[in-house]
């Protein structure tokens, strides 16, 4: 398949549907909206809403219906760059190639405008969608699944446990765990959730949850070898910053060759746990090897 053009097509999906669900800059609270529109509308990949349909599609359901709910991994996702971005965080200038959200709208207004994002997305997951076979109780496991994903014991925890790690020696086993609540919980959410959508049975769902961990993994492993690697033109901020930091990563411990095949082992399981499904699962192989071979 031309996974190119597949995820343009998504790409373009997603920014249209964010752009009908999104709020307007009107009235009083033009500037607060403007700037969460500044970040959510900087561009980037739509990975993990385009990760909610493609599982959708490869459960041969429409995922259509189930735009909005997409594009509320979207808002966490941003809500999340924006906090990261700060200067009691990352203290960064650039994302996306663009000036971070603070050094346009200030801190403060940065902090609300991530707030926001992150409040915006729970009435995109909640809001209740009629006729279309979503009931109640799988929308109820939808909500709880990405607040779990996204909390203490996930992306927030993850954070915390990063921001806390710098300039520390800590084990590898730390390390991991830091991964799978920064990066992986919120993917592998996004994945669980076209689960959900798509009517999996037990043993389908147990597969998807196997292939968003893993991709999940993938996706912070390549993250890290960018962060060595990269350009600061291809990846539109600034290189290095891992190290200057003082943070443990996964070149660190095993060096870049190492950390590459572990990389490569991550698709390799990704791939593998989709097994069972049909071509309709070919956009999920794909953009398993994409996550390995991408740039920024």
């Amino acid at each position: 398949m031309d996974l190119k053009a597949y995820l343009e097509k998504k790409r373009v999906q997603v920014e249209e549907a964010l752009e009908v669900f999104m709020l307007q800059p009107e009235g009083l609270l033009a500037h607060h909206i403007d700037a969460m529109r500044y970040s959510l509308f900087a561009g980037g990949k739509r990975i993990r809403p385009i990760l909610c349909l493609a599982v959708c599609e490869a459960l041969h359901t429409d995922p259509e219906p189930y735009l909005r709910l997409a594009c509320g991994f979207e808002c966490i996702h941003t809500y999340s760059l924006i906090h990261d971005d700060l200067p009691a965080m990352d203290n960064d200038d650039l994302r996306r190639g663009k000036p971070t959200n603070h050094k346009v709208f200030g801190e403060a207004e940065a902090i609300l405008a991530g707030d926001s994002l992150l409040t915006y997305a729970f009435e995109l997951l909640s809001e209740p969608i009629v006729g279309n076979g979503l009931q109640p109780d799988d929308q109820l496991e939808i909500i709880s699944l990405v607040a779990r994903a996204i909390g203490p014991l996930g992306m927030v925890g993850g954070q915390s446990l990063d921001m806390k790690s710098e300039g520390h020696k800590i084990s590898f086993e730390t390390l991991r765990y830091l991964h799978s609540c920064k990066t992986g919980a919120l993917i592998t959410a996004a994945v669980q959730t076209g689960a959900i959508l798509g009517k999996a049975d037990d043993e389908q769902f147990a597969a998807l949850t196997t292939y968003g961990k893993k991709i999940g993994l993938a996706f912070q492993i390549v993250d890290d070898l960018l962060n060595v690697e990269g350009s600061a033109e291809q990846l539109g901020k600034a290189v290095g910053s891992d190290e200057k930091l003082d943070k443990a990563t996964y070149p660190s411990f095993f060096g870049v060759e190492r950390t590459r095949e572990m990389a490569k082992d991550a698709v390799d399981g990704a791939i593998s746990s989709l097994i069972n499904f049909d071509t309709q699962a070919d956009p999920l192989r794909e953009l398993a090897r994409y996550i390995y071979y991408r740039k920024k």
